[in-house]
C-alpha cells in the first residue's frame, strides 16, 4: 500500500500565471499540454512538451503539486511522491 502524499499542505489559491506556458510564451515556444503550480501558480508545459517546463519549475524551486490546466481534467501531480492525485476542494482550472 502506498503512503498518502505529503504536500497537500502546499497547496495555495493561486491565480494562472499566463494563458500559456509562461516560458514558451517568453521564447516563442510550443507546448502539448499545460499544468499550473499549486504553490505559485506558474504555468508550464507537459512533459510531452519539448522544453518540459512544468518539470524545470519544479526542479529548480521545489514547488511539488500541479494541477492539470487542461478542460476538463481536474487531476494533480506530485513530483516529490511521482503519484497521480484527487484533491477534492480545487476549482477546475482551464487554459483559455
Amino acid at each position: 500500500m502506498s503512503k498518502p502524499c505529503e504536500h497537500l499542505d502546499t497547496i495555495n489559491d493561486v491565480q494562472p500565471s499566463a494563458p500559456g506556458c509562461e516560458d514558451c510564451l517568453a521564447v516563442g515556444g510550443r507546448w502539448v499540454h499545460l499544468r499550473v503550480c499549486l504553490s505559485c501558480g506558474h504555468v508550464g508545459c507537459c512533459d510531452s512538451s519539448p522544453a518540459k517546463h512544468a518539470t524545470a519549475h519544479y526542479n529548480s524551486v521545489g514547488h511539488p503539486l500541479v494541477q492539470s490546466f487542461e478542460p476538463g481534467e481536474e487531476w494533480v501531480w506530485c513530483y516529490a511522491d511521482d503519484a497521480l492525485l484527487k484533491v477534492d476542494g480545487l476549482p477546475e482550472r482551464s487554459h483559455p
